[in-house]
């Protein structure tokens, strides 16, 4: 007579042992991600890192847009050490030495009341609610003086914020280039800001007017060349009034007095 393996009081299609085999699944399977986030963890930090210092050189022109390496071979990394990188106050326009700017999230302190100032309506044309009172610049100098700098920027476009890096050249009036690494702008419309051609129209932008106030601006219709107005457009992007008009405003604010405006100003006196 055979001996049957099956018992009669357990059975495996019951809701307890159904509910015991899922919940047993679902632990595993949270080891595993839980797991694989911790060793993951540093790759991922190395890679937004390396992504970061590749916007800001390719803003500042020093990185072509589909490459890796400069024309001399050099690495991000090679191109990036010859940046300081300085916390600033932006109502002072000081350096400031007490942030540690490896870890320091200028976009985080602005949600935090503590370290940032709300704006006012007039105050606020990137549409971006809140200030950091405190950001990060990055500065290149060549024996000596400055040769670029590069500030972070955002405002609001059609469908959210674009987030970017605005840099200038040693003179901290004309513009290096503009460069955005996050945006929800439709493609082929407000999305064309990530179109290599448009970008190509921002070097050489003079930021500010002759009274030292901000004056880009995206036109439909470009003043005649050589023209004083000229020096100041940039091209509109076609079809996209609105993440035009968001371009504008960002780059306005960020190099106006509740932006970058008093640290390019005190960097034109201490260098």
């Amino acid at each position: 007579m055979s001996e049957s393996n099956d018992d009669p009081g357990f059975d495996k299609e019951g809701l307890k042992n159904v509910l015991f085999v899922a919940i047993a699944i679902c632990l595993v399977c949270s080891v595993v991600v839980s797991t694989a986030a911790v060793v993951l963890k540093p790759l991922r930090l190395a890679n937004q890192e390396l992504d970061q210092k590749q916007n800001i050189l390719r803003a500042a022109g020093l990185l072509p847009s589909d490459a890796v390496v400069d024309a001399d071979g050099r690495t991000v990394d090679e191109i990036f050490a010859d940046f300081e990188v300085r916390a600033v106050d932006l109502e002072t326009g000081e350096f400031v030495d007490d942030v540690d700017i490896a870890t320091y999230d200028p976009i985080k302190a602005a949600k935090d009341p503590s370290r940032s100032m709300m704006l006012s309506k007039d105050q606020d044309i990137a549409t971006i609610k809140r200030r950091e009172n405190v950001s990060l610049v990055y500065l290149k100098r060549t024996e000596g003086e400055l040769d670029k700098v590069v500030i972070p920027v955002r405002g609001y476009g059609l469908w959210g914020t674009l987030l970017g890096y605005l840099a200038f050249e040693g003179d901290l009036e004309t513009i290096a280039g503009l460069g955005f690494y996050f945006h929800k702008e439709t493609p082929g419309l407000g999305g064309e800001v990530d179109n290599p051609n448009w970008k190509a129209l921002w070097p050489g932008v003079n930021a500010f007017n002759a009274e030292g106030e901000p004056s880009v601006k995206l036109v439909k219709t470009r003043s005649a060349a050589g023209s004083a107005a000229a020096a100041y457009e940039v091209d509109a992007l076609s079809g996209a009034t609105l993440t035009t008009k968001g371009v504008e405003n960002l780059v306005r604010f960020w190099t106006g007095e509740y932006g970058f405006g008093p640290v390019l100003a005190n960097l034109k006196t201490t260098g």
